[in-house]
């Protein structure tokens, strides 16, 4: 087969699963929805498998499928670039969202909007494989607004809950800030570089190295390289949500469990990561722009895992988790390690969505109630789900020979010796991070599987309709929360089960077996930059590195190691021996648990510059432009002057004969005098 037929075949069979399954929801039955948008995923999952192997053996591409606008010297093109980074993410993206597939059989087998749920998500698989299969700025863009579309499609999906409403206007809105920088980025580039082709960018990128730009008028000259990288990272704060613009994903677990899965662990949130190593020519020339990129991760890394430990929806610690490493990655990027930031997005990427389905799997069994307080001792009623989140939360705090273990370890390291300004900061903030996704990972674990059983009481269905997210009011309307008195939880049926187990192996293997070529070997040749002598971080790193199985046992004798076993010793002791020492901590520090509770009051700051601001200016152009100037004077002052103009002819409408006749014996002798008068 044709290599260029199988490129276009890979986004282009799941938007044929989701046109099928979308335009047609109200007529087929629902076997054709899941069938049609799995098979797509699937022949995207199979075709990313032989274009990968196919890069393996050296052949790459850089291509244009179809020529969009030619306008004067530019011109837009739809185009792809096939590279062992793009392959990389294309297996993720495929293999993630194949499991989320098939799991949505069993978690959505009750709602009515079935069909609907499987078009839109083989649609978000679309748009994330046209923006990591991009050759230009052009067409990632497109990626990178049609995830924004889809995502606020799904977070939304019950439209008929309030709250959802408000989530996924939340994040269409915080990413439009985001994507105003990105697009700024853009313009930069097209206005200086004359292009959007990464290519011809990146080959000119040295020579602009030294540019400057007047930002502010004469006198306020940047660098181009730092103001266009600054703008490009603005892009990527808002979808990898980064502080202060990760606002929107924690309240994004609206949506259903499986979106949550794909969005905001393996697709989504990862694109930001992804855009700034396909951009390292850039951002290798800019050092201000990667000490930015260092401390807005190091922040994002520490401050929002302290945010896990006080949560009790399921869905929402998992959710700050992800944000946390979504910290790392940027830390990793900032230092240039711009190929540890991508191991560890693909590691991340299944114990993560890992760690959400099983959250969704937890959920089904405990009839719908997300509320951790609820639960306890669940290990024995659920088998599977019980082993498979144990193994995503070993990987997720770094447990050694684990996939997590390995692409954290190296971040960490790789800050060690990195010399970017912001980097001292960065290597606390990631090392203080490993205890802290620890202690709330496993405080999780312990109070869902662990300790007395505290479900199918009264009491607790009260109390979780007010404390619980409930993530399943769903268009039928149950509101039955909660297990019953008496009633017991049960394991889901194998369409869960399946992928959590079909993810628990790669979270397992993938850091061991991947270790050696993605970090310290040439799969990144040719498409990931660094300036050794300027950032020389990831290299001294690897000048220690002699092996994943060296690595592995030499782990057991670093600080990380000890950190992450502190921090689950702790929660066990805290959560499942003496629970009365976190209520009382709680009474002690109440202040600093209504910080963390209120997350920094970062909503109320942004309803009172971004909300409010809008508002106040909104209220005064409203005032001051439409209500004085529009209305005011052209509107309702050209209709009082016609007015004004009839209502004196109105004085010689009377309506009698002799009145016409007089007016026009005076008009007549009006225009004999003004004549008489000229000659």
């Amino acid at each position: 087969m044709d290599m260029q037929k199988l490129y276009l075949l890979v986004p282009l069979a799941p938007l044929f699963g989701a046109i099928i399954a979308g335009l047609f929801c109200r007529v087929i039955p629902r076997w054709v929805a899941h069938t049609v948008t799995i098979a797509g995923v699937a022949t995207s999952f199979i075709a990313s498998l032989i274009i990968f192997q196919d890069v393996q053996a050296g052949n790459t591409f850089n291509g244009t499928v179809y020529t969009w606008l030619t306008s004067g010297e530019y011109t837009f093109e739809v185009g792809f670039l096939i590279d062992s980074l793009t392959t990389t993410m294309m297996l993720v993206v495929t293999f993630v969202s194949l499991m989320v597939h098939i799991y949505t059989i069993g978690y959505m087998q009750e709602d009515p909007g079935y069909n609907r749920f499987f078009s839109y998500i083989s649609l978000f698989t679309f748009s994330m494989l046209m923006l990591v299969m991009a050759n230009n700025f052009m067409q990632l863009f497109f990626g990178w607004e049609a995830v924004g579309l889809v995502s606020y499609l799904l977070i939304g999906f019950w439209y008929t809950r309030p709250t959802a409403i408000f989530a996924n206007m939340k994040a269409f809105l915080v990413n439009r800030v985001g994507d105003f920088g990105f697009l700024l980025g853009i313009g930069l580039i097209l206005a200086y570089f004359g292009s959007l082709d990464y290519a011809t960018v990146f080959a000119k990128a040295p020579e602009l190295a030294t540019a400057t730009i007047d930002l502010f008028g004469e006198g306020s000259a940047v660098s181009l390289m730092t103001a266009t990288c600054i703008c490009l990272f603005i892009g990527a704060m808002g979808k990898s949500a980064q502080v202060p613009l990760h606002v929107w994903l924690p309240d994004s677990m609206e949506g259903p469990t499986p979106i949550s899965a794909l969005i905001h662990a393996a697709t989504m949130v990862t694109a930001g990561i992804f855009m700034v190593a396909r951009m390292s020519p850039l951002f290798e020339l800019s050092t201000t722009a990667l000490s930015f990129v260092i401390v807005i991760g190091a922040i994002t890394a520490l401050f929002m895992g302290f945010l896990g430990i006080i949560q009790n929806d399921i869905k929402r610690v998992v959710a700050y988790s992800t944000l946390s490493q979504l910290g790392y990655m940027t830390v990793a990027l900032g230092a240039s390690a711009y190929s540890v930031a991508i191991f560890h997005l693909m590691t991340h990427a299944f114990f993560k969505a890992l760690l959400f389905l099983a959250a969704g799997s937890v959920i089904i069994g405990m009839h719908h109630d997300q509320d951790i307080r609820n639960m306890g001792g669940l290990r024995k009623y659920m088998p599977i789900t019980w082993i498979t989140s144990l193994i995503g939360s070993l990987a997720l705090i770094g447990t050694p020979f684990l996939s997590g273990f390995y692409s954290k370890d190296s971040i960490i390291e790789a800050v060690k010796f990195s010399d970017i300004p912001g980097s001292g900061f960065a290597y606390f903030a990631v090392m203080a991070g490993v205890f802290v996704t620890a202690f709330y990972s496993f405080r999780m674990y312990f109070l869902v599987f662990h300790g007395e059983e505290r479900f199918g009481k009264a009491e607790d269905a009260h109390h979780h309709e007010h404390h619980g997210d409930h993530d399943d009011e769903e268009a039928s309307h149950d509101h039955h929360h909660g297990l019953a008195p008496g009633q017991k939880p049960h394991e889901t049926p194998w369409v869960v089960t399946l992928p959590l187990v079909l993810l628990a192996i790669p979270s397992v293997v993938i850091g061991y077996l991947t270790m050696g070529p993605l970090v310290a070997g040439d799969y990144f040749k040719g498409v990931i930059h660094i300036d050794n002598v300027a950032h020389p971080a990831l290299a001294t790193f690897l000048s220690h590195f002699h092996g994943a199985a060296a690595m592995g046992l030499h782990a057991f004798s670093t600080p990380p190691f000890y950190l992450a076993l502190a921090g689950v010793l702790l929660s066990w002791f805290f959560y499942m021996k003496r629970p009365d020492i976190p209520a009382a901590i709680q009474r002690r520090f109440s202040g600093l648990y209504t910080l963390l509770e209120n997350k920094y009051y970062f909503d109320k700051i942004n309803d009172f510059v971004f909300a409010g601001g809008a508002r106040v200016l909104g209220k005064a152009l409203w005032r001051g432009g439409d209500v004085a100037v529009i209305d005011g004077v052209i509107v309702n002052g050209s209709a009082k002057v016609v007015r004004w103009i009839s209502s004196i002819t109105r004085l010689f409408q009377t309506g009698y004969v002799y009145h016409y006749a007089f007016t026009m014996i005076i008009g007549v002798f009006v225009l004999m005098t003004l004549w008489i008068n000229r000659a």
